[in-house]
């Protein structure tokens, strides 16, 4: 079972930018790029992580751009399972994800 983070807006072009600028504020911009699979008018984007660790990092920067942007976030950990990420839970699933995957 894989672990997904799936993003939605109601607002052309919000899920590009956040993503755009995503990329542009991680060091590995090479494997980033290819996170960038989404249309500029795309009002949906979800990825599929094999590592669920790899989360944390996509959620911390959604939650410091929480005011930024018109999107929503929501992590899945287990099948059928969704999470919706906001500022007041953000930091509990990042420890959540360190504390259920240490590895």
């Amino acid at each position: 079972m894989y672990s997904s983070v799936k993003l939605y807006s109601n607002k052309d072009g919000e899920i590009f930018n956040f993503l755009s600028r995503y990329i542009k504020s991680d060091n590995d911009t090479s494997q980033k790029t290819r996170d960038l699979d989404v249309y500029f008018h795309s009002l949906e984007w979800e990825k599929i992580y094999q590592n669920p660790i790899e989360i944390a990092t996509i959620l911390g920067v959604f939650v410091d751009n929480i005011d930024k942007f018109e999107i929503k976030m929501w992590v899945c950990l287990d099948k059928g399972v969704l999470i919706k990420v906001t500022s007041y839970n953000a930091d509990n699933i990042i420890r959540y994800l360190y504390e259920r995957y240490p590895y």
